[in-house]
C-alpha cells in the first residue's frame, strides 16, 4: 500500500507537470495523496452540500485511494463544467462535457444527476439544476434531433455535415436517449423539490416536440425529416442508406440513428433506448397530468409508451443457443438482431440503472451473462483488467463507465468489490476516471477530462454507502 501510494504521488504530479517539494502532499485531498482537484478559486461552481458530502465520505470510505478518487471525481462536474447565470429572469445553466466545449443533452443530464439528492440542502445547487432544465428546453426548441449544442451561435467542426445544421449546434446526431435523459432529469428534479416553475410554456412546447420527433422516428410514414451524412474515414461516424441508415420495418419501435456512444447504429431500433423511452414517456405524462398541463399530450405519451413496450416484448428478445432468451442490442423489425453490448449508457447492462427493467428480470439476467462473456464482441479481458468497451474506441479498450455500470447494477458483493478494485487500479495514477484504457496497459487511455464518468463514479460510491456500506469499510 505504501509503495503504491508513493508511486501514485510521483506519477500524478509528473503527469500534471507539477514539481514536487517537501510540502507537496501535506495539503492533499486525502492524507498521503496529492492535490489534483481544481483549486477553489478556479472552480466554475461551488456547493456547500457537495463539500459536506465529500467531508462525510472521507470518513466513511476506509480505502484511502478510493476516498481520494471520490473527492476528485464526485465534484468534477461542478468544479470544471458548469456555467451558471440568469437569463430573462430565469436560471440558465450550460454544462460542457469536459474536454469538448459543447453540451450534450445526455451527458449534461447525467453529469448533474448525482447532485439531485442534495437539492433540498443547497438552494444554489437547486437553481443550477433548474437552470439546466431551462437550457435543455431551449436546446430542444432549437432542434430536437440534435445531440450537442453551444451556448452561443458559433461554427462547429461539423458545420459541413450533410444534415440541417444550425449556428447553435455542435453536432446533429439523432440519439433517442438524448431526449429521454432530459425527461429523466426534469421528472426527478420535480419529485425531489416539488418545484414546477421549470414546466413553463416553453417546456410544454418542447414536450410536444419530443412526442412529434419520436413518432416521426417510428417511421410509419416513411423515413421522416431527419437524415445525416459526414465526410469521414471513420465508418461509425456516418450512416448508410442515403443518410437514413439501414432499412427498418415499422413495428412500433423508435429508430435511433446513432447510439449513446455517438456511433451509427447497425439496425436503427436501438433496444436499450427504446426501453428507456417507455419509462421516460410515462414520466413526462405524469408531469403533464399532475401539473395541469396538456392532458391530450399526456394521453399521447402514455399511448406511445404502451405501443413501444408492446413492440419490445415482440421484437427485442432473441433465443440464444447458449444463454436462452436475451435482449438484442439492435433490431430492424425484419427479424435481424445485433447481439452485443457496449459501455455507453443506456446499454443493455445499464437498463436497471435507468429503471427500464428490474435486475430480477429473467431475460435481463440471461442477457447480463451473455454481456460479460466472450460471446459479446465488446467484452475485453487483458493484463490491466476486464470490462465492456465500445466500437467508438475500437477493440481492446475498456471503459470505466462500463465497469461502473456493471457495479451499479450488480446484486453480488464480490462482483461489486472486484469492480472497485479495478477502478482503483486503472486510473493511471491521475485520480480521475477516463473514457477508456487499453486492456493490457492502463497508461494508454483516452480523454483525461470526461466529467460524466467522474461524477458517475461518485454516484456509485454514494449508492454503496446507502445500500452496501460494508463494502466501503474495506481496504482493497
Amino acid at each position: 500500500m505504501i509503495q503504491r501510494r508513493e508511486f501514485i504521488k510521483a506519477g500524478t504530479l509528473a503527469a500534471a507537470g507539477i514539481a514536487m517539494s517537501k510540502g507537496a502532499f501535506s495539503q492533499g485531498n486525502v492524507a498521503g495523496f496529492p492535490v489534483v482537484r481544481t483549486p477553489l478559486e478556479q472552480r466554475s461552481f461551488t456547493s456547500p452540500a457537495v463539500e459536506t458530502t465529500i467531508a462525510r465520505m472521507k470518513k466513511v470510505i476506509k480505502d484511502p485511494e478510493i476516498a481520494w478518487l471520490f473527492e476528485n471525481c464526485f465534484p468534477n462536474t461542478i468544479d470544471t463544467t458548469v456555467h451558471f447565470k440568469t437569463t430573462d429572469g430565469k436560471p440558465d445553466t450550460f454544462v460542457i462535457t469536459g474536454d469538448i466545449d459543447a453540451m450534450w443533452l445526455r451527458d449534461s443530464s447525467a453529469q448533474v444527476w448525482p447532485y439531485l439528492a442534495l437539492l433540498k440542502e443547497d438552494s444554489k445547487l437547486k437553481d443550477m439544476v433548474a437552470g439546466l432544465i431551462h437550457r435543455q428546453t431551449k436546446c430542444i426548441l432549437i432542434d430536437p434531433y440534435a445531440n450537442a449544442f453551444y451556448d452561443r451561435p458559433k461554427e462547429s467542426e461539423w458545420t459541413k455535415d450533410i444534415t440541417d445544421m444550425k449556428p447553435m449546434l455542435h453536432e446533429r446526431k439523432w440519439e433517442l436517449d438524448s431526449l429521454c435523459y432530459t425527461i429523466r432529469l426534469a421528472y426527478h428534479y420535480w419529485k425531489i423539490t416539488g418545484d414546477t416553475s421549470v414546466f413553463d410554456a416553453e417546456w410544454e412546447k418542447a414536450a410536444g416536440l419530443i412526442l412529434q420527433t419520436c413518432k416521426e422516428q417510428q417511421r410509419k410514414n416513411g423515413p421522416g425529416p431527419y437524415k445525416f451524412g459526414r465526410v469521414t474515414a471513420w465508418s461509425t461516424d456516418t450512416v448508410p442508406g442515403n443518410g437514413y441508415g439501414n432499412p427498418i420495418k415499422p413495428v412500433g419501435l423508435i429508430a435511433s440513428t446513432f447510439r449513446p456512444s455517438d456511433d451509427a447504429a447497425v439496425y436503427p431500433f436501438f433496444i436499450p433506448s427504446n426501453f428507456f423511452a417507455v419509462v421516460s414517456f410515462r414520466q413526462i405524462a405524469e408531469i403533464l397530468e399532475k401539473t395541469g398541463k396538456d392532458s391530450t399530450l399526456a394521453s399521447d405519451f402514455k399511448a406511445l409508451a404502451q405501443e413501444v413496450e408492446t413492440a419490445l416484448k415482440k421484437y427485442a428478445i432473441y433465443p440464444h443457443p447458449v444463454f436462452g432468451k436475451i435482449y438484442a442490442f439492435e433490431v430492424d423489425g425484419f427479424g435481424n438482431y445485433l447481439l452485443m453490448d457496449d459501455a455507453g449508457i443506456p446499454g443493455l447492462i445499464s437498463m436497471p440503472y435507468l429503471g427500464a427493467v428490474p435486475v430480477t428480470d429473467p431475460v435481463y439476467i440471461n442477457t447480463r451473462k451473455f454481456i460479460l462473456s466472450d460471446s459479446n464482441p465488446y467484452f475485453f479481458k487483458g493484463k490491466a483488467g476486464e470490462g465492456l468497451g465500445s466500437p467508438h474506441t475500437l477493440i481492446d479498450q475498456i471503459w470505466p463507465m462500463g465497469i461502473i455500470a456493471r457495479a451499479i447494477t450488480s446484486t453480488d458483493d464480490k462482483e461489486i468489490a472486484d469492480q472497485l478494485k479495478l477502478l482503483k487500479s486503472t486510473h493511471n495514477h491521475t485520480g480521475f476516471m477516463h473514457e477508456s484504457f487499453d486492456k493490457n496497459d492502463q497508461s494508454k487511455f483516452t480523454r483525461k477530462w470526461f466529467a460524466w464518468v467522474n461524477t458517475l463514479f461518485g454516484e456509485m460510491i454514494l449508492k454503496l454507502e446507502k445500500e452496501r456500506p460494508h463494502l466501503l469499510a474495506k481496504v482493497y
